[in-house]
């Protein structure tokens, strides 16, 4: 069994000079990226945020994830590390309130050489080297666009009961409802500026909460419906292409049967290496999400990595 843990590196440009956030640690004499153990019932992308609230004082969203380590412990255990790109504003900066602590005594920007030269272990050279390598293609500066599927509805046949009644309004089933508010911080943890949902009710109610709490703007989109996507899936390719051409974070909520047309319209602005991932999506579970990294500073839109997340429910 090996012990989880989470973290990024940080960058940021500073007077035209790209720097990176390396953390010393007194207690053990070391100087890493920041990172910490996932708490109970937390996403990986969870804890990466909240660690680096917690040892930095910076508040950021992540970026594309860079990579997953394994090292060994002195105890003989196994440790797996997700680290993500993350980066940091001049406004998050000087909102940033680190003070020194046991924990970690100092955080320092520096260059990419400084940082390799003050690295203390070697299996932390590796999520820079993926950092190195997208900042060399142009593919480091990158918004989320996170395809949702609603979290669990009431079955068809307990809803309608036999009767016609309008499955637009069909509810989320109880455990939804809790899928719903567990999404919260798995969806934060990206920073999407927008959401944008099919209008029925059971995938406005997956993103509501999300939407209010976080104060975030929730647009509707009958394209994005069941009903809508099967008259005209090419309306519903406009919607997803008119998002990638955007430069906000979006959330997309949709329904099973319009996975296949969003996914595949993602696809088309991703290299053949990551094109049958992103299309396999189209089985998503209810409340799980497909996280797609596009790069906004190329002329055209370009999908440079996907992950894929879903709440944790723990039980009281």
């Amino acid at each position: 069994m090996s012990i989880a843990a989470a973290g990024a590196i940080l960058w940021r440009i500073e007077k035209g000079q790209f720097k990176v956030a390396i953390i010393h640690r007194a207690r053990y004499d070391d100087w890493s990226w920041p990172k910490g153990k996932l708490d109970r019932g937390e996403t990986y992308a969870e804890a990466a945020v909240r660690e680096i609230r917690e040892e930095t004082g910076l508040k950021v969203s992540l970026g594309v994830h860079l990579a997953e380590i394994h090292y060994p412990l002195k105890n003989g255990e196994d440790k797996e590390v997700h680290y993500w790109a993350a980066h940091v504003s001049d406004k998050a900066l000087a909102a940033s309130k680190f003070k020194p602590s046991e924990e970690v005594a100092q955080v320092d920007w520096k260059t990419i050489a400084q940082a390799r030269s003050l690295l203390t272990y070697e299996f932390d050279q590796v999520p820079l080297d993926e950092l190195v390598a997208l900042k060399e293609a142009g593919m480091l500066d990158t918004k989320p666009i996170i395809v949702l599927r609603h979290a669990k509805a009431m079955p068809r046949y307990e809803w309608m009961g036999g009767k016609a009644v309008d499955d637009g309004k069909r509810p989320l089933h109880e455990f939804g409802k809790q899928q719903a508010k567990a999404l919260i911080k798995p969806l934060a943890a990206f920073g999407p500026k927008l959401v944008v949902t099919s209008p029925w009710k059971r995938c406005h109610d997956t993103v509501a909460p999300f939407a209010e709490k976080r104060k975030v703007k929730l647009v509707e989109r009958h394209q994005l419906s069941e009903l809508g996507n099967a008259k005209r899936p090419a309306r519903t390719t406009n919607v997803i292409d008119d998002l990638l051409e955007d430069t906000k974070s979006v959330v997309v909520c949709s329904h099973r049967p319009s996975l296949p047309t969003i996914l595949r319209t993602l696809s088309n602005y991703a290299p053949n290496i990551l094109k049958p991932g992103i299309i396999a999506a189209e089985t998503l579970r209810p409340g799980q999400m497909l996280v797609v990294h596009v790069n906004r500073s190329l002329k055209r839109p370009r999908v440079v990595g996907y992950e894929m997340h879903e709440s944790i429910l723990v039980a009281d």
